[in-house]
């Protein structure tokens, strides 16, 4: 009885040491990685981590137009520091009329002459905005429906005609000074700074 009862005690022993074994065995390692690299996709506790940092965008307002002129983007650059110094020394300067190439808004590799009012200086480059002696008092609604909006600013010396023109107040140009093809006329200042007035209204609504 003893006999039986000793081998009995053997063999549950026996079945927990393998079971012992077996649990053992199917246990992951932690032991660390020789190497000491970081498995993919986790951080390493013990280095800090750096911020990733945008990358501000280098801006080239030019550098869609081939002939030096470009849209001068008033949503990241905000508004330029306006200025009236005109002066008939021959470049374009502040509160003159001049004649530039102007890109169309649908292609900008094409464009056409045109005068602009120089408003003022970004850099290197002119802040200006263009002109028409076309009267879009009576399509306003429609312009304003394409997203186009004009200032009267009533006749002056760069029409010949004497024809009464008006400024674009929603789409500014960054022009190259060297891109000017000549002078028309200055501005008074009077009519300059309702220009100035009319684009704040604008771009601050």
């Amino acid at each position: 009885m003893a006999s039986l009862l000793n081998r009995i005690l053997s063999l549950l022993g026996r079945a927990a040491s393998d079971a012992v074994s077996d649990a053992l065995a199917q246990k992951p390692s932690t032991s660390p990685d020789p190497s000491g690299s970081t498995p993919a996709g986790s951080a390493d506790p013990g280095k800090p981590t750096a911020p990733v940092r945008a990358r501000s965008p280098k801006l080239s307002p030019t550098s869609s137009s081939p002939r030096g002129v470009g849209v001068y983007d008033v949503v990241a650059l905000g508004l330029p520091a306006f200025s009236y110094s005109p002066d008939p020394d021959g470049d374009a300067d502040p509160g003159e009329v001049v004649w530039a190439w102007v890109p169309f808004e649908e292609d900008p590799a094409q464009g056409k002459d045109r005068p602009v009012l120089i408003l003022a200086r970004h850099e290197t480059c002119l802040v200006a905005a263009q002109m028409t002696s076309k009267d879009h008092d009576r399509d306003a609604a429609q312009e304003a429906r394409w997203g186009r909006f004009w200032h009267d600013v009533g006749t002056g010396d760069w029409d010949r005609q004497g024809r009464p023109s008006e400024v674009r107040l929603d789409r500014l140009l960054l022009v190259e000074p060297a891109s000017v093809r000549r002078e028309g006329a200055t501005m008074s200042r009077q009519v300059f700074d309702g220009v100035v007035a009319a684009l704040r209204r604008h771009h601050h609504s």
